[in-house]
């Protein structure tokens, strides 16, 4: 892939928009998979062109079973993507993953079932078996984890994010053994997502938000209000760090 570099930001539950983006257009045209959770917003972030896609829909309405991932990616790739973020809201497993601080996850597990995994399932495309050993782009956290640090933002660049049906929430027996798996986070948007990105050669990372400790480790029940919150306390350091990504995106030159 070759040509200016185009940042498309997949915003998740709590993040509505981000800071900075200023748009020119969008987009609203089905793919070949569908059409895509919401009307895609073409325009830029610090000077960089750049997408903003909510996951969810606007309004928030899908659960993250029913979203169509194929066409999401597909048309983030369709309006010249080439660097993918997907922001995550997530439950924290691992002790230090507190309520309010951002993760970008090195590896996934997928716990998922029914879901739509593959442009390459033998309809229309061909059987192929992508590589995925690293989920996630290595070059694109690197810049995040760089920017992270340009913006004096606490970034914990580590961790297994698993990922679970949704849209309930989890047993605290499920946390259990998500935890005996070497999970450090748990969320329900990050696969297919990620090797949808992959097999369309996307660069794709996760920024993941903590916005309740998972089941059975905190004292009170988790609620849509506790989420909400977290999330909205969560908003400005990521529009910061997205920012100051973007910037070094755009001094990058092109991918090829």
């Amino acid at each position: 892939m070759t040509g200016t570099r185009k940042l498309a930001i997949i915003g998740g539950s709590g993040i509505s928009g981000i800071d900075g983006f200023t748009q020119d257009d969008e987009a609203n045209s089905p793919t070949s998979w569908g059409q895509p959770s919401a009307p895609i917003h073409i325009g830029t972030l610090a000077g960089l062109p750049a997408l903003y896609l909510a996951r969810h829909g606007e309004p928030h309405a899908l659960a993250p079973h029913r979203i169509n991932y194929r066409a999401n990616l597909q048309a983030l790739a369709d309006l010249g993507a080439t660097d993918v973020i997907g922001l995550a809201a997530v439950g924290g497993i691992e002790a230090s993953a507190a309520a309010g601080t951002l993760w970008l996850p090195l590896q996934l597990i997928d716990y998922t079932s029914g879901r739509d995994s593959s442009f390459f399932d033998g309809a229309p495309l061909a059987l192929h078996h992508q590589e995925f050993a690293d989920p996630y782009d290595r070059g694109l956290r690197s810049l995040l984890e760089r920017a992270a640090e340009g913006a004096d933002i606490r970034v914990q660049a580590r961790g297994v994010y698993g990922c679970t049906q949704g849209p309930r929430l989890e047993t605290a027996a499920e946390i259990a053994r998500m935890r005996r798996d070497g999970c450090d986070l748990v969320g329900m948007t990050g696969m297919p997502e990620a090797v949808l990105a992959r097999e369309l050669g996307l660069s794709y990372a996760c920024l993941a938000m903590v916005v309740n400790r998972a089941a059975g480790l905190q004292a009170q029940p988790i609620s849509l209000q506790q989420i909400q919150s977290e999330a909205a306390g969560c908003a400005q350091r990521i529009a910061r760090l997205l920012e100051r990504a973007a910037r070094m995106l755009a001094g990058s030159g092109s991918r090829g």
